[in-house]
């Protein structure tokens, strides 16, 4: 799925990276704990948490997300923004909820961590 295709599945705004709308995402990562997120593969993944810290904007870059979605309409500070402007990782919000988010992307055929449906 495109970054635009996931912005309309979870009805979502984009917060930074417009220019970006055309990322091509294949697999999720889902956590509110960073430390999960370093466990395992994250490459190329989009990352969908409720965590708004610049910590995950960090993590993010380290683990090599491609794109973070905030869910249940967290919106994130200007310091998180200005830092994802900086690592060029686009930021998106969406009222629903995480398990909601992470159906419906599977629904269209993004796939876990382990890459299983």
């Amino acid at each position: 799925m495109t970054l635009s295709e996931i912005k309309n599945t979870l009805e979502a705004s984009i917060l930074v990276g417009n220019d970006k709308l055309n990322m091509e995402f294949h697999k999720c990562r889902a956590s509110d704990l960073m430390s999960d997120i370093l466990s395992g593969p994250a490459d190329g993944c989009v990352l969908l948490t409720g965590l708004t810290t610049v910590q995950t904007v960090r993590t993010a870059a380290v683990a090599g997300i491609g794109a973070i979605v905030f869910v249940r309409n967290k919106i994130p500070s200007r310091a998180v923004t200005d830092l994802a402007v900086t690592e060029g990782i686009p930021l998106l919000t969406t009222r629903l909820p995480m398990f909601i988010s992470c159906g419906r992307l599977h629904a269209h055929g993004i796939t876990g961590l382990n890459g299983t449906r």
